[in-house]
């Protein structure tokens, strides 16, 4: 009996050219190497690939599918997460945009990444995913997840919160926000507020304040069986849920936003074995933002 054909599904950032250019070049190797190769009908006409299957953007799309090969930035892989993560389908990021953490190669090395995914060099990781409700006087007003952070955002006035862990009053602040962050989103929107960067294989979330007029305001990293939440005082300006920086909610005052891992993870693939890709985490934080390292030496061996 013959093996399964393997199908793979390739988005792009397709308002860049070198995300299109990247895609058409990744679609013609593994259609080279008798892979089957889908692309959206939102992004076919832009790709000009031919011998593809254009299918769908929704759950269709993934059916059955090994990977989905996503060229762009993280905005356009935390996309791509939409479509895997129902169906446990793992991403390879491939990074055109700039500092790119979730992606797992570089345009340079797109041909060695493509050969490793070909003779299925790669191994998965489960990434730690949240799901986020959102309620006022009891009543959802909105369900959903994030990847890499949830974050309780001011519109026009600074919010007036008070943050609880664990069904327990932790503190109350004036500020600017309250993000609640995964390990994977600890370099995102987090690190730029003065979050701490967590190792990805850590299971924890964090709890960081933005611009918190209060003496204690530190980032917290607490348990990953935890819940956080966010409430937003009654009779104070009401604010706006963002997941991801992608899916936006209005919350009115008195709303309270709760924050509890997700039983379903984000998958990626991790390529070995090719130079420049599979790089320990360490490395990824050296490389994507420049840090300086002259005069290690490394452990002395005897």
């Amino acid at each position: 009996m013959s093996e399964t054909r393997r199908t793979l599904l390739i988005t792009a950032h397709t308002g860049r050219d070198a995300a299109v250019e990247s895609a058409r070049f990744v679609v013609g190797r593994l259609l080279d190497a008798g892979l089957d190769v889908r692309v959206l009908d939102t992004e076919a006409e832009e790709m000009g690939c031919e011998g593809v299957q254009i299918v769908p953007s929704g759950p269709e799309a993934v059916k059955d599918a090994e990977m989905i090969i996503v060229l762009g930035g993280d905005g356009t892989l935390l996309r791509a997460a939409e479509l895997a993560r129902p169906g446990g389908v793992p991403l390879l990021g491939v990074n055109l945009g700039h500092v790119g953490f979730l992606a797992e190669a570089e345009v340079d090395d797109l041909a060695s990444a493509v050969d490793g995914v070909v003779r299925r060099r790669y191994d998965v990781e489960e990434r730690l995913t949240v799901e986020v409700t959102a309620r006022r006087n009891g009543e959802v007003i909105a369900e959903t997840w994030a990847l890499n952070e949830v974050t309780v955002e001011k519109c026009d006035r600074m919010l007036e919160v008070v943050a609880e862990i664990d069904g327990r009053p932790l503190s109350r602040w004036g500020c600017d926000g309250v993000i609640c962050a995964t390990p994977t989103g600890s370099t995102a929107y987090a690190f730029s507020a003065g979050g701490p960067v967590v190792w990805p294989e850590v299971e924890a979330l964090l709890l960081v304040p933005i611009s918190a007029h209060a003496l204690f305001a530190r980032p917290l990293v607490v348990s990953p069986r935890s819940t956080l939440a966010v409430e937003i005082l009654p009779d104070t300006p009401g604010g706006v849920l963002w997941c991801d920086g992608r899916r936006r909610y209005d919350l009115p005052s008195g709303a309270r936003v709760e924050v509890r891992r997700s039983p379903t993870p984000v998958r990626l693939a991790r390529l070995h074995g090719a130079e420049d890709t599979g790089a320990p985490f360490t490395d990824r934080l050296v490389a994507k933002f420049d840090l300086p390292v002259q005069g290690w030496r490394g452990r002395v061996r005897p």
